[in-house]
């Protein structure tokens, strides 16, 4: 008789600072659904998601200023005005985890506690001892609400 071995289960990524690896992302152009899928050292995943394309299939402005801005922290390059999706696998992101617990709408009574990534900042990735290792540009960066630009945006232009 065969022995299957047994996880923990599903946990949470705690609350605090840390640094993600960028291992793929997936992006569906016709869609405009866009997911990134990260993971830390320790090997806690964690999936961002931005839908770039409203219901009726227009622009969605906040998602690609949140992207835009999640982008050029992970590439540490704020000058950036296009990339391939791909360019973002192998970097990293250093962001602050923080717990988000709302009352589960599939089942009333109950909580559901969503992981939220806030502070967003370069990194360089983690040293041998597994320390944060930030870029200097981590000091410089804008704000987000500095890096939302308020003009139109041109959907074939930023999608290549």
């Amino acid at each position: 008789m065969a022995k299957i071995g047994l996880t923990e289960g599903f946990t949470l990524i705690p609350e605090g600072t840390h640094i993600f690896q960028i291992t793929d992302v997936k992006y569906k152009e016709d869609f405009g659904k866009l997911e990134i899928y990260m993971q830390t050292q320790t090997g806690s995943k964690h999936i961002e998601r931005f839908s770039l394309l409203k219901s009726d299939g227009s622009p969605n402005e906040g998602a690609y200023n949140a992207f835009s801005y999640f982008a050029k922290t992970a590439l540490g390059n704020f000058d950036l005005t296009e990339i391939d999706h791909t360019d973002l696998i192998g970097h990293f992101i250093e962001c602050d985890v923080e717990h988000d617990v709302q009352e589960n709408k599939k089942k009333p009574g109950q909580s559901i506690t969503f992981v939220r990534l806030t502070d967003k900042r370069p990194s360089e990735g983690w040293d041998g001892a597994g320390n944060t290792v930030t870029t200097p540009a981590a000091k410089t960066a804008p704000a987000a609400s500095q890096a939302a630009p308020k003009t139109p945006m041109d959907l074939a232009a930023l999608l290549g």
